[in-house]
C-alpha cells in the first residue's frame, strides 16, 4: 500500500526549502573522533552517557555481523546522512538531503568519503510502487533501515552503520576545535539569509582567504573558517557550475578540514557540548562499537580518499500534476566503477553493482525504467574523482549478495 505521503505531488514534496541550515552532511564523524581519541580515557561517564542517548537501532538484521566486524578490526562502512531539520527527536522523519558512505580501513589506515547524489532516481526497497523517487526521499519513506537497504541494493555493498546528524551541530563543533581552514576549489559569493541578513562571504578560488561582511558592504579578510563561515562555504548550490556535485566536493572538503583539527578533541568534551550532539546527532553504533574503533580505527582518519557517484541530469514527470521533476540517472558502468572502489576500501571481493534503481520497478513502469537506463548507458559517464581517489578493480561478472 503506498504510503500516506503519496497525497502529495512529488514537486510539492521536493520544493526547494529556504531554511537557515540546509545540505550539509556533518557531525557524524563527530561520534567516531571522540570515540577513537578520547571515550577510553578522559570522562567515560559523561562519553558514555551522550553516545547512550544518541543510539537508535534500526531494528534490521544486517548483511553482515557488525560487531564481529568491528571487534576483529576489519574495514567497517557507516550511511552517512545529513538533514535540514531542526533537533533530532526518535521519531524524526524528513529528507536527508546530503548522503555519504564513509569506509575506515584501519589496515590501510584509509577513510574513505562517497557523496551519493540526493536527486538519483531510485525505486525505494519496500516501497517501490512509489517509483520514480529520489534517493533523499529513502529515510522520509521508511526510515534509517529502508535508507542501508536501498543504498545496499543501489550499489550491492554492505552497510554496517548509519550515522544522522542535522546541521545545527556543525556551528558549534567547526568552532569548538577553532575553526577550520579550507582552500576554496572556486569563487563565489554567497548571502546566506538573503530575506533576513545582508551577512555576505566571498571566497576565492585556490585560496584559504575570504572576505566576510556583516552588512555586505564593508569585507574584512580572514583564513580560519568559523562555523557560520563553514556553513556558507558548504551551503551555496545554484551558483556552482557543478551544481550539487560541486557542492558535495565543498561539504567533503569541510569534512577533512575537521577531522584533521579534532586529532586533539579534549576541548570538545564539555557538558554544553556534549548536549549539543545529544540533540543533533541519531547513529546505531553503540558505545562498545565506539570503543573498539578507539584502539583499532583513529589512524585511519589522517589519509582521506574522496569520491562521487556521477549522474546524468534528466527530467521526468509528476505522476500528480504532471510537472517536470529533475533527476539524476547514474549509468550502470559509473555505478559499477563506485561499487569497486566501495568493496575494495572494505577488503571485499569485486561484485557486479546492484541493480539499476535499487528497488525492483514494479511491471507496469518496467518500459520507462528500460528506456532510462539505456538512454543513460548510451551516455558516457564520468569517471573522474577527486585528486587522491584510487583506481577501480575489474569487474567480477558474481551476483551474490553484498557481504
Amino acid at each position: 500500500m503506498r504510503n500516506q505521503k503519496n497525497n502529495q505531488s512529488r514537486s510539492d514534496r521536493y520544493k526547494p526549502r529556504t531554511h537557515k541550515i540546509r545540505n550539509i552532511f556533518i557531525t557524524i564523524l563527530l561520534v567516531l573522533l571522540i570515540a577513537g581519541s578520547a571515550f577510553g580515557y578522559l570522562l567515560y561517564r559523561n562519553a558514555k552517557s551522550t553516545i547512550d542517548n544518541v543510539y537508535n537501532g534500526t531494528g534490521l538484521t544486517k548483511s553482515r555481523n557488525v560487531s564481529k566486524v568491528i571487534k576483529q578490526g576489519k574495514p567497517f562502512s557507516v550511511l552517512l546522512m545529513g538533514t535540514d531539520t531542526g533537533a533530532l527527536n526518535r521519531n524524526y522523519k524528513g529528507r536527508t538531503d546530503s548522503m555519504m558512505v564513509l569506509i575506515v580501513n584501519p589496515k590501510k589506515e584509509k577513510t574513505t568519503l562517497i557523496s551519493i547524489p540526493r536527486d538519483a532516481m531510485i525505486a525505494i526497497v519496500g516501497y517501490e510502487d512509489t517509483f520514480p523517487q529520489k534517493m533523499n526521499a529513502a529515510y522520509a519513506y521508511g526510515s534509517a533501515a529502508t535508507a542501508i537497504k536501498t543504498v545496499e541494493a543501489y550499489l550491492n555493498i554492505p552497510i554496517d552503520f548509519y550515522a544522522m546528524a542535522n546541521m545545527g551541530g556543525l556551528e558549534k563543533m567547526v568552532d569548538q576545535v577553532g575553526g577550520v581552514e579550507i582552500k576554496s576549489p572556486l569563487t563565489f559569493t554567497y548571502t546566506p539569509d538573503e530575506n533576513e541578513s545582508p551577512a555576505t562571504y566571498k571566497f576565492k578560488k585556490d585560496s584559504t582567504s575570504y572576505e566576510y561582511a556583516s552588512d555586505g558592504k564593508n569585507f574584512t579578510k580572514h583564513t580560519v573558517m568559523d562555523g557560520s563561515a563553514a556553513l556558507a562555504f558548504s551551503r551555496m548550490r545554484y551558483d556552482d557550475p557543478e551544481g550539487d556535485y560541486g557542492r558535495q566536493k565543498r561539504q567533503r572538503l569541510v569534512l577533512q578540514a575537521l577531522m584533521k583539527k579534532a586529532a586533539n578533541v579534549t576541548n570538545l568534551l564539555n557538558e554544553k557540548f556534549m548536549n549539543s550532539v545529544q540533540k543533533n546527532i541519531m547513529t546505531d553504533l553503540t558505545f562498545g562499537d565506539m570503543s573498539n574503533i578507539a584502539t583499532k580505527y583513529i589512524k585511519a582518519k589522517n589519509n582521506v580518499v574522496t569520491d562521487h557517484l556521477q549522474g546524468t541530469t534528466t527530467s521526468y514527470p509528476d505522476a500528480t500534476t504532471g510537472a517536470s521533476v529533475s533527476y539524476e540517472i547514474v549509468s550502470t558502468s559509473e555505478k559499477q566503477r563506485i561499487t569497486n572502489k566501495a568493496r575494495k576500501a572494505l577488503g571485499l571481493e569485486s561484485k557486479t553493482t546492484g541493480s539499476m534503481f535499487g528497488g525492483e520497478v514494479p511491471s507496469t513502469l518496467a518500459s520507462i525504467a528500460e528506456s532510462l537506463q539505456a538512454s543513460s548507458d548510451g551516455t558516457s559517464s564520468s569517471s573522474s574523482t577527486d585528486s587522491n581517489s584510487d583506481t577501480t578493480l575489474s569487474v567480477d561478472p558474481s551476483t551474490s549478495p553484498a557481504q
